[in-house]
């Protein structure tokens, strides 16, 4: 697994929505919009409920995760983030973590999930371990 770098964490405190690619049973992609932090090494976004992408992760750990940069490379081109990685689900936590986040992808005082949400279940965190980092940005490998 590789170590997410200084220049992820600084892209990921900004709020970028990424977007989670996991795979279907018939191997076709599933994209989902999520909000997205980090946990001790790991990228993590929540669910409130089972949907597709966290039945796709249950029984296919392989995932992509993208989102844009604010800077542009010299060529032009907005900077952005893709990582590849193996993810795993846990129980429990999603409504704390999407309040974590609620502060900074809504505001400072924001409050998420609302009621009744919030109390119904206790939701599914998606962690990706990270195998490799793509894109254009401080994060990509070096092109020879």
């Amino acid at each position: 697994m590789a170590t997410i770098p200084q220049s992820v964490h600084e892209l990921v405190a900004t709020g970028p929505y990424a977007h989670l690619t996991t795979l279907n049973a018939d191997g076709s992609p599933q994209v989902s919009v999520v909000w997205v932090g980090i946990e001790n090494d790991e990228l993590v976004c929540a669910h409130m409920g089972v949907w597709q992408k966290v039945k796709n992760v249950r029984r296919d750990p392989r995932v992509s995760i993208s989102m844009l940069g604010h800077q542009k490379n010299p060529m032009g081109l907005l900077e952005h983030l893709v990582v590849y990685g193996q993810a795993r689900i846990t129980e429990g936590g999603a409504a704390d973590l999407l309040q974590r986040l609620a502060h900074i992808y809504i505001g400072p005082s924001a409050v998420f999930p609302p009621e009744p949400y919030r109390s119904s279940s206790p939701g599914f965190i998606t962690r990706i371990q990270p195998v490799r980092f793509a894109g254009v940005g401080p994060w990509a490998p070096a092109q020879h």
